[in-house]
């Protein structure tokens, strides 16, 4: 898998604070992310699914990728029509 993709398919290098360097990617902090604390967790739901409890090594290889779990961990920032782009980007960057 391309080191600037998150499990879940994310262009880690379009996010700001890969950038800043205040986060080296999620597979490298362990899902550890600085926005876990705003859903009252430790660790992304995304990465403790497939890579703790499915051991994946991202979302492109469990079988029913875009779950559940994506489309209800939603950027409250996002429309529902954004929401359902990012969805639709992050399966194509992981199928690549």
């Amino acid at each position: 898998m391309n080191k600037g993709l998150s499990v879940c398919g994310y262009e880690c290098l379009a996010c700001e604070y890969f950038k800043e360097s205040k986060c080296a990617g999620c597979s490298e902090i362990k899902g550890n992310v600085w926005w876990a604390s705003y859903i009252n967790a430790d660790v992304c739901p995304i990465y403790e699914c497939v890579v703790n409890e499915q051991k994946h090594n991202h979302c492109g290889e469990c079988g029913e990728v875009p779950c559940a779990l994506w489309r209800n961990l939603k950027d409250p920032s996002y429309t529902d029509k954004q929401h359902e782009a990012s969805i639709k980007k992050r399966v194509g960057n992981l199928k690549k």
